[in-house]
C-alpha cells in the first residue's frame, strides 16, 4: 500500500509530461497538413539515385 505514495505521483507526472509533449507538438504545427503530406509522397516521381546511395544499397549489383 505504501508504493502508491510513489505510483500515483509518478503516473501524474507522467501524464503531464505526455501531454506537455503533444501540446507542444500542436503549437509547433505538427499536425497542420496530414493529407497534404500524404498526397505529396504518392504523387513524387522517382528521382535518380545519387552516387553515395548507390554506393551504399547492398543489394544493388556491380556490373
Amino acid at each position: 500500500m505504501d508504493i502508491l505514495y510513489l505510483l500515483v505521483p509518478l503516473s501524474v507526472f507522467a501524464m503531464l509530461g505526455i501531454l506537455g509533449v503533444f501540446a507542444w507538438a500542436l503549437h509547433g504545427g505538427q499536425f497542420d497538413d496530414l493529407e497534404g503530406v500524404a498526397a505529396q509522397i504518392l504523387e513524387a516521381g522517382d528521382r535518380p539515385l545519387d552516387a553515395h546511395q548507390v554506393a551504399g544499397d547492398p543489394t544493388r549489383e556491380e556490373s
